[in-house]
């Protein structure tokens, strides 16, 4: 085993570790902080594996941006940030539907590939890259900053209750107006 091997193995374990705690715990806010250790984590192993572009598109996009507006969402709306007894559900169906899920995915790999060697792509670049997302893939890259913005929108409008309130109005002097 060399060292490349064992700092995956160490990033791996503090990824799924992190993963684990994330559904576990019940403070949505520190979920949102073990998501955030998770998704660093990932961009490790993507920096162990020579992708940079990856590693950086993760830290930016995922660590830097949907953490921040999953807290904010969560900050703004008002939702429980604490422990919250109401929302508990018993544990083993969902360890046993997971535990299901994950050996029927597990068995399947080996059956798909049967242990045998897979013949890696040539090596890419971000030119490469650049090119398939802006070129190839455009429009799918366009959509999905338009629904990035209308979550944006969303989240300023649902922070904001006077948004689309009426004024009130006086009807006692039979004028209509906003109260003074």
């Amino acid at each position: 085993m060399t060292g490349v091997d064992a700092l995956l193995l160490a990033l791996g374990a503090v990824a799924v570790g992190a993963g684990v705690l994330v559904v576990a715990t019940r403070h949505l806010v520190r979920a949102g902080l073990y998501l955030v250790v998770c998704l660093v984590a990932l961009a490790g192993m993507y920096l162990v594996l020579t992708a940079e572009l990856v590693t950086w598109v993760q830290v930016l996009i995922y660590v830097g941006a949907v953490v921040v507006l999953l807290l904010f969402a969560v900050m703004l709306t008002r939702a429980p940030i604490g422990a919250s007894d109401d929302l508990d559900r018993p544990g083993w169906p969902a360890a046993l539907i997971g535990g299901g899920v994950g050996l029927g995915l597990a068995a399947l790999l080996v059956d798909a590939y049967r242990w045998t060697r897979v013949e890696l792509p040539r090596a890419g670049t971000a030119e490469r890259i650049g090119e398939q997302v802006f070129g190839a893939w455009v429009l799918p890259f366009e959509l999905l900053s338009v629904l990035l913005l209308a979550a944006l929108v969303g989240a300023v409008v649902l922070s904001r209750p006077d948004i689309g309130q009426r004024p009130a109005t006086d009807t006692s002097k039979g004028a209509r107006g906003p109260l003074r």
